[in-house]
């Protein structure tokens, strides 16, 4: 049975917050409203989830907004309520979040990364402004999978629950939601492994028996408080069983079997501040013997999503091993709400939210804006994400967080980037060591820089940070534009003096103002080998009034130069009559893209696949755009596409992909080598074929192929 607003009303007065109570009564009237007749798998109706949703909000005792934002969660993309319409009826705050959620809602877990990618780029675009819409996004997949046996289909339950696991579990310990991650992972776990899960189950029960674990909690929590209070100290003492998911990895991080567990309790002791903490640790301690190389202290040095408590393993009162965490009852807030606590901490007592704690959602943003390849994105927030923690120091004593496995060099570039670009060695302890040493915990790094250094290639095989990954490839591609752009240089005026052309400033600038580009990127597209030495030559040479109809015809000798000479040439309709028109070198469109028309003046129509990037430049000029659809290419006129090939350092292995191409159909008219060592080339072809479904059919032979490691389109 669905929730009413009521309902929500009432369990936020519980908790002593203020709401509007009409602002959300007529949310829930515009959630009923327009799910309507949708149900859920279940066959209840669709809009008991979002309220459902709105409760789970209600428990992490969060404002009205995030309430009505739950309730609207799903508006957006499932039913005909529009943004604006939100705005107009719940103000500029609810829209901004529900436009958060909407975007994060569509991250997918499946092999198209670079979708997931660039749909992760607006969730933490949206995730800098306000932290809310990850903590509603998190309450909406806690209620899906509370409810995910509803779904009938073995493999798509599989899917969520790893999509779950991978993403969204490791997002709530990153901010501290350790009751929504528990929960996930339990439930993902039930579904990734139910044969392991009900082994461990049945352990539990039988540990259960053989020490009649029922009454032994409640005693162990009558000693402990009796221990304490003999003391003086006053304290809540409460224990619990562990869930399956973590007694497993228990069991793989210590190598043992499910019939050595033994550990599945724990208890936690709360008091009032943090010197009762450590007073309470020492009564235990004195009181209980300890088990030696058990105990953490995340007190004074927390973990990074702000978790604070100190962990020790004692023989118990009752001489069962127990583990117990001892904390504060702010502390004990924090670790059970993470994020939600410091949110509602910041709202209630008008301090500024503690931004050090979510130094990780500046440190990805900070990776997208030196990234251009969203897969490479993916995966360097991956990192930045999964690791666990390693600790090390400045000399000056800054603590440094950084993931597992990390090197000096990932630190320099933790500390900052310029410190990371010009590191020539490293002190670890006191010690010189070499800079892709591995760091462990309690470092202490020192950075040796120059001002003549510059980043090594090389960095890039051994650091393991997002930022350092970030830093370095933006460093190389810097490198690698100066080199092409020296490179295009001084072929264009090698050029143009064999030609005997003495203007060469007055050639250029023609070249320029003609590919509307400046004078660097002139050079840089003719290294690259985009723009030809022939076709600027050819612009210093024509008298100015053909220049435009002689250029179109020059860089498309395959491709006609406006629809009204012969409507059987282009494939293409809605054209505009009369004007010249070529195809953008950016995503090489092929018949049986989605495409679209940029209209440039002076220079006719350029023809764009309706995904390519560069359309983002014309998004405020829609006065510009055509939409264009193929025809049938009557006259088989040949396109050209790129392709990408990571092909094996062997002999005979271009041969083979040469002679691929050629047996498929298709003609090379241009390669460049990207990078090469001693195992691989990287390499792109230009290639002319008919169709996408012609270049499909290429990249599939190739793929088959042992010398070739990776084939696929190239639209960059």
């Amino acid at each position: 049975m669905h929730l009413d607003h009521q309902k929500i009303l009432e369990k936020y007065k519980s908790y002593n917050i203020t709401v509007d109570e009409a602002k959300i009564k007529k949310a829930v009237e515009f959630a009923i409203k327009y799910h309507g007749i949708q149900q859920r798998a279940s066959g209840v109706p669709y809009y008991s989830h979002p309220l459902e949703v709105a409760e789970i909000i209600g428990e992490m005792r969060l404002d009205t907004d995030s309430i009505i934002t739950a309730i609207l969660h799903d508006t957006i993309e499932d039913t005909d309520l529009t943004l604006e319409e939100i705005e107009e009826n719940f103000g500029k705050d609810v829209a901004k979040l529900v436009d958060g959620v909407t975007k994060l809602t569509k991250i997918k877990f499946h092999e198209d990364n670079v979708r997931q990618a660039e749909n992760f780029r607006k969730l933490l675009i949206a995730l800098s402004d306000d932290i809310r819409v990850l903590l509603i996004k998190l309450a909406d997949r806690l209620h899906n999978m509370r409810t995910i046996d509803f779904i009938s289909n073995p493999e798509k339950k599989k899917k969520i629950a790893l999509e779950t696991l991978e993403l969204y579990a490791p997002l709530a310990e990153r901010i501290g939601m350790q009751q929504i991650k528990t929960e996930l992972q339990d439930i993902c776990f039930g579904i990734l492994n139910p044969d392991i899960r009900e082994s461990i189950v049945q352990r539990f029960k039988s540990i259960e028996l053989e020490s009649g674990q029922n009454k032994l909690i409640p005693q162990i929590i009558n000693e402990l408080q009796k221990t304490l209070e003999v003391q003086g100290l006053k304290a809540e003492v409460s224990g619990r069983k562990k869930t399956p998911y973590s007694t497993w990895m228990k069991m793989k991080q210590k190598n043992i079997s499910i019939e050595q567990l033994s550990d599945i309790i724990a208890f936690r002791i709360v008091v009032d501040n943090v010197e009762n903490c450590y007073r309470a640790l020492g009564i235990i301690h004195t009181s209980y013997k300890m088990i030696p190389d058990n105990f953490q202290d995340f007190i004074s040095t927390p973990k990074n999503n702000g978790y604070q408590s100190l962990h020790t393993v004692i023989i118990g009162p009752l001489l069962q091993k127990v583990e117990i965490q001892i904390r504060t009852h702010k502390m004990h807030d924090i670790a059970e709400l993470g994020v939600a606590a410091h949110w509602r901490y910041k709202q209630c007592h008008d301090n500024s939210l503690d931004t050090t704690q979510y130094v990780w959602i500046r440190e990805l943003l900070s990776i997208l804006e030196q990234n251009n390849d969203p897969e490479t994105f993916l995966q360097n927030t991956k990192l930045a994400m999964y690791y666990d923690q390693v600790f090390c120091f400045t000399p000056k004593g800054k603590l440094i967080a950084l993931p597992k496995g990390a090197t000096t060099v990932d630190f320099a570039y933790m500390v900052h980037s310029d410190i990371g670009n010009k590191c020539v060695g490293a002190k670890v302890n006191g010690k010189i060591v070499p800079l892709k040493t591995h760091l462990v915990n309690g470092d202490q790094v020192e950075i040796i820089t120059s001002k003549h250094q510059t980043v090594s290639l090389s960095w890039g095989k051994f650091v393991v940070t997002g930022k350092a990954r970030g830093e370095i490839q933006k460093v190389i591609q810097q490198q690698l534009r100066g080199q092409h752009i020296k490179l295009g240089k001084t072929i264009i005026y090698k050029a143009l003096k064999a030609n005997k052309i003495e203007d060469e400033t007055k050639a250029i600038e023609a070249a320029c103002k003609f590919f509307s580009k400046t004078s660097d990127e002139l050079f840089f597209a003719v290294g690259e080998g985009t723009i030809t030495r022939e076709e600027v030559v050819k612009l210093a040479t024509v008298k100015k009034s053909r220049l435009s109809s002689t250029l179109s015809l020059l860089k498309f000798t395959k491709k006609a130069p406006s629809t009204t000479e012969d409507e059987n040439v282009i494939p293409i309709k809605g054209l505009i009559p009369g004007m010249a028109m070529h195809y953008a070198k950016c995503c090489h469109p092929l018949p049986g893209d989605k495409i679209v028309g940029i209209v440039h003046t002076g220079s006719g129509i350029t023809i764009h696949t309706s995904d390519c990037e560069m359309l983002n430049n014309f998004a405020s000029m829609p006065e510009r755009i055509l939409d264009l659809t193929w025809d049938n290419n009557k006259s088989n006129i040949p396109f050209i596409s790129r392709i990408k090939v990571l092909l094996l350092n062997e002999p005979e292995s271009l041969a083979i992909l040469a002679g691929e191409i050629a047996k498929n159909g298709g003609n090379i008219t241009n390669f460049k080598i990207l990078s090469r060592n001693s195992n691989y080339f990287e390499l792109i072809f230009d290639v002319e074929v008919k169709s996408l479904a012609h270049i499909e059919v290429i990249i599939n032979a190739l793929r088959i192929k042992e010398a070739i490691q990776y084939a696929d389109r190239d639209r960059n």
